[in-house]
């Protein structure tokens, strides 16, 4: 009898409970919100890679030959135009053997003459058989004594007169060069002394890295046939600005890096102002003008949980969370890879205080489809 008392309490607690909460729940006040209606439009954007600015060209100048500096002929990070003199070592040494050896070779030159002069006159000689013939033989070997020692002899102003040629070190190529490393006076040592860096800068390169599933795309790129003004390649300087002469691309490097996944590129830009320094960073931006259509929404519809992302979808007075993918930012929308179909509803205000299945009302004002273009970056 009691065990009857007890479940017929227990019964009637459990129906007051319920009835408590279905009224608990009737009383959920709808949260007001505004809407965006989801649509496919064309994205026009830039994709953008860090990158770092290069050289086309650049030398170490490294003396030839070994001497004291005696002039330099330039002023430190000037523009340097190909053939131009750099520097000057001291050329006294190089003169004074560049002399001795010339007149050793007009010595050389005159033994020949005489050695010539006494092998015809014994061929002669012999033809009438008189002169022995041992004679004769060393008429011949004197002559082509006479011309090796002429041959050395030539050889050795050639090398004399090429350490005379590099006392003056002249640029390679047109150029900006660098801060001197050495001073006037200062001595020098064939091949290890650091004279100074030249670096040619107009046309100037920019390097940066693309991941290797892009590398399809960049190659169709490399392939196309582009305009002069063509704005496919452009690069944003430090101060963010973005630099005014648009670039072409030049290569894709030969071989993907195993331990990054990614192949370098190179950009050429050109430098008539000088602007672009080797070594300086920069983001290399490339427009991605897609014909495709892409969704975009405003990106603050979106909401973060541990490294993935939502949006609230109007589904009959409620606001249902849905997961979604998400491509590139532009400006304040963002593209949506996955997770949205054009003409569904997504609440842009009133998120804090939405959890899934939410009831809520829609703002008659802002009821209505977000029809503005995309603006590109």
């Amino acid at each position: 009898m009691k065990n009857k008392i007890y479940l017929l309490g227990f019964a009637i607690i459990m129906v007051a409970i319920t009835s408590c909460n279905n009224k608990s729940a009737q009383k959920i006040p709808a949260t007001p919100v505004d809407v965006y209606k989801v649509k496919s439009v064309q994205a026009i954007y830039y994709d953008v890679y860090p990158a770092s600015v290069t050289s086309l060209n650049q030398v170490e100048i490294r003396p030839e030959v070994s001497g004291y500096l005696t002039n330099i002929y330039f002023t430190d990070g000037q523009h340097v135009n190909k053939g131009a003199k750099l520097y000057a070592i001291d050329q006294q040494q190089y003169k004074a053997a560049y002399e001795q050896a010339v007149a050793a070779l007009n010595v050389a030159k005159a033994n020949l003459l005489r050695a010539q002069q006494d092998a015809d006159r014994y061929n002669d000689l012999a033809k009438n058989d008189a002169i022995a013939r041992q004679v004769l033989e060393h008429s011949e070997t004197d002559l082509q004594s006479a011309k090796m020692q002429v041959a050395a002899a030539e050889s050795n102003v050639n090398a004399i007169q090429t350490n005379l040629r590099n006392s003056i070190i002249y640029a390679a190529y047109d150029g900006t060069i660098g801060i001197s490393q050495v001073k006037l006076g200062s001595a020098v040592t064939t091949g290890q002394t650091l004279l100074n860096t030249i670096s040619s800068d107009n046309p100037i390169a920019v390097d940066f890295s693309i991941d290797e599933k892009l590398i399809p795309k960049f190659t169709n790129l490399l392939h196309k046939k582009t305009e002069p003004k063509d704005s496919t390649f452009t690069i944003a300087l430090p101060d963010q600005t973005i630099y005014p002469y648009p670039g072409h691309l030049s290569l894709l490097d030969r071989a993907v890096d195993p331990q990054t996944g990614t192949l370098k590129t190179r950009l050429i830009f050109s430098n008539s102002n000088y602007l672009l320094k080797p070594g300086l960073t920069c983001n290399v931006r490339v427009l991605n003008n897609n014909d495709a259509s892409s969704i975009v929404i405003p990106y603050k519809a979106v909401t973060e949980q541990m490294g993935e992302y939502f949006v609230f979808v109007v589904n009959e007075n409620k606001a249902v969370q849905t997961n979604v993918k998400l491509g590139l930012q532009i400006n304040d929308m963002v593209i949506v890879k996955d997770g949205l179909t054009p003409g569904e509803l997504i609440v842009t205000e009133g998120i804090q205080k939405l959890r899934d299945n939410s009831p809520i009302v829609i703002a008659p004002m802002h009821a209505k489809q977000v029809t503005q273009a995309v603006p590109g970056n």
